[in-house]
């Protein structure tokens, strides 16, 4: 990643590093340290294990503040759908995280939801880089300035609420079917698990979904049903 680039970066995102290789890090996925044995940097996870913790302490606490008449449970809903796979690689694509991903060959093909959950992971890492270099104070304004305004579409479009009970609801109220969920594909080391999940009205394949683990994947396929199905 050339110096201009990561500059031009950090005007993005409004934040400038004073450890750059920390930012250089946050990029580096580990399919990439396969094909470049002696690359300086180690790659992004441990960084994005930080960053996971740093993410899920700002929203809540906004999300505490924000909503103060609503229950935990409304609240750990409103927090799910804002810090799932699609809302952490949408704002990761907005910043332009795709053109600094450090990957390899084989994975910088992958497009649709492969790339989207690197995406996601590594706009985890960038926080985690971020508190890192600066603290936690930095790494809270950062996160605000690229999740929070989505808080209120969330809420007023009812995207919180879970997609598999919604897809049961409208299929059996609608076809008077309840829905089935089979397992058409599992893939990829055990820390890094991916499912292929199909939602079945009867013996009709409706949707696909995928996730790193079986519960995402299905709440991807339900969703993606009440799409096809326009419910």
């Amino acid at each position: 990643m050339p110096k201009k680039e990561l500059s031009e970066f950090e005007k993005a995102i409004g934040v400038t590093f004073k450890n750059k290789d920390l930012l250089k890090q946050a990029f580096v996925h580990r399919s990439y340290l396969n094909e470049h044995k002696r690359f300086s940097l180690p790659h992004n996870e441990r960084i994005e294990f930080l960053g996971d913790a740093v993410l899920e302490l700002a929203v809540t606490d906004f999300l505490f503040h924000k909503y103060p008449d609503k229950t935990e449970g409304d609240l750990t809903s409103y927090r799910s759908a804002l810090v799932n796979t699609d809302m952490l690689a949408s704002a990761g694509e907005e910043l332009g995280m795709n053109e600094h991903l450090l990957l390899s060959k084989g994975e910088a093909k992958d497009t649709g939801r492969a790339r989207a959950y690197i995406i996601a992971n590594t706009l985890e890492a960038l926080i985690g880089a971020i508190y890192l270099d600066q603290g936690y104070e930095p790494a809270r304004d950062f996160v605000a300035r690229t999740l929070f305004s989505r808080v209120e579409k969330i809420v007023a479009e009812r995207l919180w609420q879970d997609a598999k009970s919604r897809f049961q609801e409208k299929a059996q109220d609608v076809v008077g079917i309840t829905p089935s969920y089979k397992t058409l594909e599992e893939r990829g080391p055990d820390h890094d698990k991916y499912f292929k999940i199909g939602v079945f009205l009867g013996k009709d394949l409706i949707a696909e979904g995928e996730g790193k683990s079986k519960q995402e994947a299905e709440q991807a396929a339900a969703q993606n049903g009440l799409k096809i199905k326009n419910w």
